[in-house]
C-alpha cells in the first residue's frame, strides 16, 4: 500500500483546510486508516483514525470538534477536514495504515506512511 497526501498549506487562523491522502494498492480499502502529525522540535502524535469500515473513529481530544475525518473506500480516498485552524495546528500532517488498526500510542506497529504535507496555520 502505498500513501500520497496533499491539501498542505499555509492558513491563517481560525480558517480551513482539507487534506487528502490516496491509497494505492488493491487491500488498501480493507485497512485502518488514520492521520498524525509532526509539529516542529516536537515528537510525531496522533490526530484521528477510522476503522476500515469508517464504523469507528476516534480523535484526540486536541482537535475532537473541529478536524473530521471521512473515507471513501472505493476510491482508496481518506480526507481530513480541518476548521477553527490554531497556530498550533501547524505540523507535518502524515497519513497511516495498518491492516488491523491505526494504533494512537504505537506508531511502531503501524503498517504504512505516507511522506507527509506541511499545514502551516499563521496568528
Amino acid at each position: 500500500v502505498q500513501l500520497v497526501e496533499s491539501g498542505g498549506g499555509l492558513v491563517q487562523a481560525g480558517g480551513s483546510l482539507r487534506l487528502s491522502c490516496a491509497a494505492s494498492g488493491r487491500t488498501a480499502s480493507s485497512y485502518a486508516m488514520g492521520w498524525f502529525r509532526q509539529a516542529p522540535r516536537k515528537e510525531r502524535e496522533f490526530v484521528v483514525a477510522t476503522s476500515w469500515s469508517g464504523a469507528t473513529t476516534y480523535y484526540a481530544d486536541s482537535v475532537k470538534g473541529r478536524f473530521t475525518i471521512s473515507r471513501d473506500g472505493a476510491k482508496n480516498m481518506l480526507w481530513l477536514q480541518m476548521n477553527s485552524l490554531k497556530p498550533e495546528d501547524t505540523a507535518v500532517y502524515y497519513c497511516a495504515a495498518d491492516k488491523y488498526s491505526v494504533a494512537r500510542d504505537d506508531q511502531s506497529s503501524i503498517d504504512y506512511w505516507g511522506q507527509g504535507t506541511l499545514v502551516t496555520v499563521s496568528s
